[in-house]
């Protein structure tokens, strides 16, 4: 029997690794991992901004307060792997790759947007950046997953598939159908549950006699373990000892990310279902607030800094809504084109 991780992070590097190296490695990957952090956060304040004000319409689903697992995780990947994410996606879809610009010109339905405007908030897509989704279905990107990396496998594609869900997914069938045929297969799969403890307005321990999720995956013989998901640092370094493994030929890996949502299920939950105490208990935990003070104990971050960041990643936002802005609606006479395949010119 294979032997696998779970409850914990892989041992830490042989002794002899450099400290004055180690410093440097986390002063550089901090800076980098805040600013995607914050971009992401900015993008999110701005779409509820904007929602509120019907800019946007539909169904909204924000990542705020889970921004350290998409920054860790996707700092660890190139542009020749793929992404599979759920429908509380903005963030995954921004740093895949996919520019501001085309994610909010989306969200208002433009034809600028990545998918035309057809796709809207829970159905970014773009694969010129490998991005597939923005998945609805819960656990639906699972089995897409598993097949993208079976495709890669096929035309040996030295390529890493990275599928975001949530605890919810566990539940569902197409969780337990994906990770035997990962295994089975050694596929290129990395598997990332962000657990943030309710499925939509379901507790975890309400719903799932047992709740290591990890302990779930280990089950199917794949490498696992739990991970800070409020920790960018942390994320960053276990997905990146995961993907090496997963690109090595190890077969899929599995992170349990351990985060929490700081606002509702979505912009029309009434969020009845956990106190608010609790929410306001995590947010002590904010993961930007977190690096950004221990970069600045370190001193290898400044007042300066954050404010020059603050300025850089608000630009790149107020020009990404005056894109949106200016967007164009599909033609009516485009209504059905994409409903039947279109023949080559």
């Amino acid at each position: 029997m294979k032997t696998t991780r779970t409850g914990s992070a892989p041992a830490a590097a042989p002794a002899g690794t450099a400290a004055g190296a180690a410093a440097g490695t986390e002063a550089d990957s901090g800076a980098r991992l805040l600013k995607s952090m914050l971009r992401v956060r900015r993008l999110e304040e701005k779409c509820v901004e904007l929602y509120s004000a019907a800019k946007i319409r539909g169904f909204m689903h924000v990542y705020i307060g889970e921004e350290a697992v998409a920054a860790g995780v996707l700092a660890t990947i190139g542009p020749e792997d793929a992404v599979v994410a759920t429908y509380r996606e903005h963030g995954h879809a921004l740093l895949t790759g996919v520019p501001a610009r085309a994610i909010l010109a989306e969200m208002y339905g433009f034809v600028e947007g990545c998918c035309r405007g057809r796709g809207g908030s829970m159905h970014l897509f773009d694969a010129r950046h490998r991005f597939f989704g923005g998945n609805a279905i819960v656990a639906g990107g699972l089995p897409l997953a598993v097949g993208l990396a079976l495709a890669d496998r096929m035309a040996g594609r030295d390529h890493v598939t990275v599928c975001f869900f949530g605890e919810g997914a566990v539940a569902e069938g197409e969780f337990h159908e994906a990770l035997n045929l990962a295994a089975l297969w050694q596929l290129p799969v990395l598997f990332c549950c962000e657990n943030n403890l309710y499925a939509m307005g379901t507790a975890l321990d309400r719903s799932e006699s047992q709740t290591d999720i990890a302990l779930k995956a280990a089950a199917y013989e794949v490498p696992a373990w739990a991970v800070d998901g409020m920790d960018a640092l942390a994320v960053e370094e276990a997905a990146r000892r995961a993907v090496d493994a997963v690109r090595a030929g190890g077969g899929p890996h599995f992170l349990e990310l351990r985060t929490y949502r700081f606002r509702a299920h979505s912009m029309y939950d009434p969020e009845l279902y956990r106190d608010k105490a609790e929410v306001a208990a995590w947010m002590q935990h904010d993961p930007i607030d977190a690096l950004r003070a221990r970069l600045t104990a370190s001193g290898t971050f400044s007042d300066d800094d954050w404010a020059a960041l603050q300025t850089e990643v608000d630009a790149e936002i107020d020009d990404a809504v005056a894109f949106a802005e200016a967007g164009t609606p599909e033609p009516v006479a485009d209504l059905t084109r994409f409903v039947y395949s279109e023949a080559p010119r």
